[in-house]
């Protein structure tokens, strides 16, 4: 059974919600991390409900923070493997926030952050309906093993458009991992667009999140 999640919420300006975004935090880190970009795109998105799930496991590093799968940088498998074995916990999380909010599933967005980034594209490139989209910060595509590539094509159920930002100084995921992300999406036939932020590591500066707040509003 998957795990339960929940997060900090932020309530749409205008009332009643018209779109849901739902960001993803990193390793290490939990949901408060990301949820105040929500009130900075709020002029932009008024009518959009925000809420910022906590991962469902302990960071393995330690901490106090929480993990959407472990990582040892021991095994060359294990990102695949652990985001297949974190999918059905979020998928079910994203599908009970629309429910409880009334909303479409296609009045979904993902924004994640380096590990999250892992998740909002493993898990919203499968989902049954598109999101309207999806912004990727620091992040990387999650490819099966080299044994299973004919595996990944089948398992495309949506192309929603892509956002991926990322900084051109960061030590945790090289930048090279947008360009590598950015091919294999366009190889799948997934609309991408991408911004690499010059003296930035890993983290967001304000001009990655202007983009990501503007792709959002053009898309919802």
């Amino acid at each position: 059974m998957a795990a339960e999640l929940d997060g900090p919420r932020i309530e749409p300006q205008s009332g009643k919600a018209k779109q849901l975004v739902v960001f993803l935090h990193g390793y290490g880190a939990d949901g408060n991390d990301l949820i105040e970009i929500g009130r900075a795109w709020q002029p932009l998105l008024p009518h959009a409900a925000f809420v910022s799930p906590h991962a469902p496991e302990a960071c393995g590093q330690g901490g106090g923070g929480k993990q959407w799968f472990n990582l040892t940088f021991r095994d060359p498998n294990e990102r695949w493997v652990g985001a297949n074995a974190a999918a059905p916990a979020l998928d079910s999380f994203l599908d009970a926030e629309l429910k409880r909010r009334e909303l479409p599933p296609s009045a979904l967005a993902l924004v994640g952050f380096s590990q999250g980034t892992m998740m909002a594209l493993h898990v919203g490139l499968r989902r049954a309906i598109a999101p309207a989209a999806i912004v990727g910060y620091s992040g990387l595509l999650v490819v099966p093993p080299e044994a299973e590539p004919d595996q990944f094509p089948l398992e495309i159920r949506s192309r929603p458009p892509v956002l991926l930002v990322h900084g051109d100084q960061d030590e945790v995921i090289p930048p090279d991992a947008l360009f590598h992300a950015a091919q294999g999406l366009a190889a799948l036939e997934v609309p991408v667009e991408w911004h690499l932020s010059p003296g930035i590591g890993h983290g967001i500066d304000q001009e990655g999140l202007r983009q990501g707040g503007e792709f959002l509003a053009r898309r919802l």
